[in-house]
C-alpha cells in the first residue's frame, strides 16, 4: 500500500535520526543535557524535551511559497549540546531553495514527496547534481554551496533535512552578496560587469515597502 505524505514525513524523521552522530560537529558536553541559564533543573520535565512546532505541517495545505520550518537550538533549546537539528522544506512547483551554505554541519536531505533537482559545488568548483524522487536521500557536505529546485510543473515537494549541529547556520549566497552593504564597484569588478547591473540585482533584494 502506498504511503501518504504524512506517513512519509514521519518515516523521514525516523530514518534521519540514526546517522546524525556520524556527522555531528558540535562540541561534546560533559553532562546529560544542557539546562538553560536561569532555569532550575529540578523543575524540568518531558515538556522541555518536546518540540511541537512541526504539528501544523501535518494537516497543512500544499505550499504556495518555498517554506522552511526549523527545529534548531533557537526554536528548541533542549537541542543545545545534542549535535542535531531538523528542518522541513516545502517547495511549490517550480520553486528553488537558492544557493547557500551551512558553515557548521553537513545536511542529510530525505525527499518525502515530489521530485527535486539538487546540487552542490566542491572546493575545486566541480558541480555534483542529481534528480531525486520520493524516498531518496542526498548529503550536502559541510560548508559547501548547494541548492534544491522543484522541477515539477504542477506538483509540490516536501523534504526533511537533518543536520549534525544544533545550530548549523545558513548563509544565502544571493542575499549575502546583494542584500548587504558590499560596495557596488567591488561587486562589479568581482562579477566582471558594470555598476548599473549590480544595482539592478541589488534592487531585487531590497525590502518590500
Amino acid at each position: 500500500m502506498a504511503l501518504t505524505v504524512k506517513q512519509r514525513f514521519f518515516l523521514a524523521i525516523l530514518v534521519l535520526a540514526f546517522p546524525l552522530s556520524a556527522i555531528s560537529g558540535d562540541p561534546d558536553i560533559i553532562s546529560d543535557f544542557v539546562v538553560p541559564i536561569g532555569v532550575n533543573a529540578t523543575v524540568l520535565d518531558g515538556n522541555f524535551f518536546t518540540y511541537t512546532g512541526m504539528r501544523p505541517l501535518i494537516n497543512s495545505d500544499p505550499p504556495t511559497n518555498f517554506t522552511v520550518t526549523k527545529a534548531t537550538m533557537a526554536e528548541f533549546p533542549a537541542l543545545n549540546g545534542q549535535s542535531v537539528s531538523y528542518a522541513v522544506l516545502e517547495y511549490p512547483a517550480g520553486s528553488v531553495n537558492p544557493p547557500h551554505t551551512h558553515p557548521r554541519a553537513a545536511e542529510l536531505l530525505f525527499l518525502t514527496y515530489g521530485i527535486l533537482e539538487v546540487g552542490f559545488v566542491d572546493t575545486t568548483n566541480k558541480l555534483f547534481t542529481q534528480r531525486l524522487q520520493a524516498g531518496d536521500i542526498f548529503v550536502f557536505p559541510k560548508g559547501l554551496v548547494h541548492y534544491q529546485f522543484n522541477c515539477a510543473e504542477n506538483d509540490f515537494a516536501v523534504a526533511v533535512s537533518a543536520f549534525g549541529s544544533a545550530a548549523a547556520g545558513t548563509v544565502s549566497v544571493p542575499s549575502t552578496v546583494f542584500a548587504t552593504s558590499i560596495d557596488d564597484e567591488i561587486l562589479a569588478k568581482s562579477f566582471k560587469t558594470d555598476v548599473q547591473t549590480i544595482q539592478k540585482l541589488k534592487a531585487g533584494f531590497a525590502p518590500k515597502a
